[in-house]
């Protein structure tokens, strides 16, 4: 891999499970966790930094490494900015994800002063619609959050999850993220699980995602991009590949382009795939990414099976891992290697 083609690396980092809402459709349960103490976390902030070197100077590699500093709600932990000082002396990008509701003036510019690349903030559509998910009295202090990180000079995004529930008022949100001036808005599909498992029902089909998709990212804002990490929407318009590749070299992240850490240590392939694969301290990370059967998995497409095992596009693709296992879940059969549920891409 030359340096001009660098391998992304994504840690999502969920540094509490502590939250000031209870979202409907949120993939978490909400107890309570032993969280990782600030030491802790340090060791392992250096052991990713080191693990990632190592790597570039055995292997000759390079990447395009980021921390997704997340919760919870990540505002809420006190030594929050102790540990991305820390991180930040990585190298790596660092991103926060949150519900915006916590975010001072003050907190606004300690972000901008540690050289934080970005902050997500979670929207669901206009007020009425974001506080039927995200609870009464919740949109008003994530607006007046956006504005104190836009005012220190932090890039903001927002993010909603789609569902039916929100879906029809996408193009109001459009034009609320256009009015507070963020350069992005970004989606995601409803994952059943956590929480979210009583909304099964709010999950679009297949044909409603594929409209949605066709309608929202159709749309051109001036200022805005409007954009999804869904390896589905890279398919849309791509021509299949003409072999049938079987090392995955994009598409969904689970096991191929990152880990994420949860509050009390626990290392899964995905936040919203919650099959555990050690823990840091226990188990080396680079342990983990080299030998975890999981992982292993979930890089084999001769393990999956379905429309996603036959598919000519796996290899960038693979559908949403954390959809296929939560829904199969649902359905009474546990799965992370069948097909994706809502999956609308012809079979070529």
């Amino acid at each position: 891999m030359s340096v001009s083609q660098p391998y992304d690396f994504l840690i999502q980092w969920h540094l509490t499970e502590v939250c000031n809402l209870r979202c409907e459709h949120c993939y978490q349960e909400g107890g309570q966790v032993q969280e990782l103490s600030l030491a802790k976390i340090y060791r392992v902030i250096d052991e990713i930094g080191d693990m990632l070197q190592a790597w570039q100077e055995n292997y000759d590699l390079h990447f395009n490494s980021s921390f997704n500093v997340t919760g919870g709600e990540p505002f809420l932990r006190a030594d929050l900015f102790n540990i991305l000082a820390r991180m930040a002396g990585t190298g790596f990008e660092i991103y926060l994800l949150s519900n915006g509701t916590c975010i001072t003036a003050d907190q606004a510019r300690q972000v901008a002063a540690l050289g934080v690349q970005g902050v997500q903030i979670s929207l669901e559509g206009p007020e009425e619609v974001h506080e039927q998910v995200r609870g009464r009295g919740s949109f008003a202090p994530a607006l007046a959050g956006i504005r104190n990180l836009q005012q220190a000079g932090v890039k903001v995004s927002l993010n909603a999850t789609i569902s039916r529930l929100n879906a029809p008022y996408f193009r109001e949100l459009v034009d609320l993220a256009a009015g507070l001036g963020v350069p992005r808005l970004g989606f995601s599909r409803l994952v059943p699980s956590g929480r979210g498992r009583a909304w099964l029902d709010q999950m679009l089909t297949t044909e409603e995602v594929r409209q949605f998709y066709e309608n929202i990212l159709a749309l051109r804002v001036q200022g805005l991009e409007i954009a999804t990490g869904d390896p589905m929407a890279a398919q849309m318009h791509t021509p299949a590949p003409a072999e049938d590749e079987s090392f995955p070299a994009g598409g969904c992240a689970a096991g191929v382009s990152g880990l994420t850490i949860l509050a009390d240590g626990t290392v899964t392939p995905c936040r919203r795939l919650p099959i555990p694969l050690g823990k840091v301290g226990e188990v080396a990370l680079r342990e983990i990414w080299a030998a975890s059967p999981v992982l292993e998995q979930l890089r084999d497409k001769s393990r999956y099976h379905g429309k996603c095992g036959s598919c000519r596009r796996w290899s960038a693709c693979r559908g949403c891992r954390a959809i296929a296992s939560a829904y199969a879940q649902s359905q009474g059969h546990p799965d992370f290697l069948g097909p994706d549920p809502q999956c609308f891409i012809e079979a070529d």
